[in-house]
């Protein structure tokens, strides 16, 4: 499996949320979040969540997430 999947479909990310992969997030070719778990999604918007009270909102068309390798 390679290391790190890059999420694109649907079903890419409700994959994701079903197994609570955490995920990288870049914009601009930039890493801008790590190590944080998808909570929802829908066609414009991706939601995540890395604590208690750590919840960011990313557009899909701005932003490359890509599922981060279990160790």
């Amino acid at each position: 499996m390679a290391p790190n999947r890059r999420l694109l479909t649907d079903t890419d990310f409700q994959e994701a949320i079903d197994k609570h992969t955490h995920v990288r997030i870049f914009r601009d070719d930039h890493m801008i979040d790590s190590n944080t778990v998808i909570t929802r999604f829908d066609g414009r918007m991706v939601v995540t969540q890395s604590g208690v009270s750590d919840v960011s909102y990313y557009f899909r068309d701005e932003c490359e997430f890509f599922e981060m390798k279990r160790r």
